[in-house]
């Protein structure tokens, strides 16, 4: 397994499958890895020649006062899972490597940008936009793999591929939980473990609303008041949003039918943690 830094030379690696006529499979990530991140490497593997996973912690999607400093970070963790998963390449750039004195250009996504973590994270999914743009066009895949845990992420970036005409398949994937079904996730690390025990409410909620889903419940203001009255029953948990939406298009829907995206986020302690689930796809 080689861990390049290099954007020249993670380049100069990634052209000679392509001119091989060998597929690139490629995992972006913050790093910090958990078993999601190694779901993801091991479907990359049956999917490409070559497999390149990126850490890199974007500091243009973090805003003010977020936890760019205190995000979690393992280096020598991090290698050793990519190495259980057959990782070929680590990519490891410097902030400093992908955005150089005079960086200036950015690449927004402008309506799937806006609700949900948008509305509240101002400027975040231009930072996510424009470094997947960045790190495509450096590590060259055929097939780039994203966890469905960060939907509205997912959502963003299958649509700047296709607005951009950018050659390669991206493959979303399930969100992988922990035993009591709260999402993986390398913010989980910041939990206490009372505030990890209050954190499975997200779960507690979608499956309310699941099931009163699947009992015929379409009124997206019943199966709302039902989800947030879930919620509402944990004293740590501060709501940031419960929507219902399109699961292509990010709209809010009134009236829930099997392609609605029911989407969540709150806050416990410092902590902000996102679930979500698809009414009409299986648990």
């Amino acid at each position: 397994m080689k861990i390049i830094t290099s954007i020249v030379h993670m380049q100069a690696l990634a052209i000679a499958p392509e001119r091989e006529g060998r597929r690139i499979a490629f995992v972006p990530t913050m790093g910090f890895l958990h078993e999601g991140h190694a779901s993801l490497l091991r479907e990359g593997r049956t999917r490409g020649d070559v497999l390149v996973l990126s850490i890199f912690v974007n500091p243009i999607q973090f805003g003010q006062n977020e936890d760019l400093d205190r995000y979690p970070r393992d280096m020598e963790r991090d290698c050793h899972i990519a190495e259980s998963c057959g990782v070929d390449i680590v990519f490891m750039p410097t902030a400093a490597e992908m955005y150089p004195s005079g960086f200036q250009t950015g690449v927004t996504v402008q309506e799937l940008s806006l609700p949900l973590c948008g509305a509240s994270r101002a400027g975040h999914f231009d930072g996510v936009a424009t470094v997947v743009t960045k790190l495509f066009n450096i590590v060259r895949p055929d097939v780039a793999l994203f966890g469905a845990k960060d939907y509205q992420q997912l959502a963003v970036i299958r649509r700047m591929t296709e607005d951009l005409n950018m050659p390669l398949e991206i493959i979303g994937m399930p969100i992988v939980r922990e035993a009591d079904g709260v999402a993986m996730s390398s913010r989980n690390a910041y939990l206490t473990p009372s505030e990890r025990q209050s954190a499975s409410c997200l779960i507690r909620a979608i499956r309310r609303a699941r099931e009163l889903f699947a009992a015929g419940e379409r009124s997206v203001a019943v199966l709302l008041k039902a989800t947030r009255a879930v919620i509402e029953l944990e004293a740590a948990a501060i709501i940031d949003y419960i929507e219902f939406r399109d699961c292509v298009t990010l709209q809010e829907r009134e009236v829930a039918d099997d392609s609605t995206l029911l989407a969540l986020a709150i806050k416990i302690g410092q902590t902000r943690l996102i679930d979500n689930s698809v009414l009409g796809e299986l648990a």
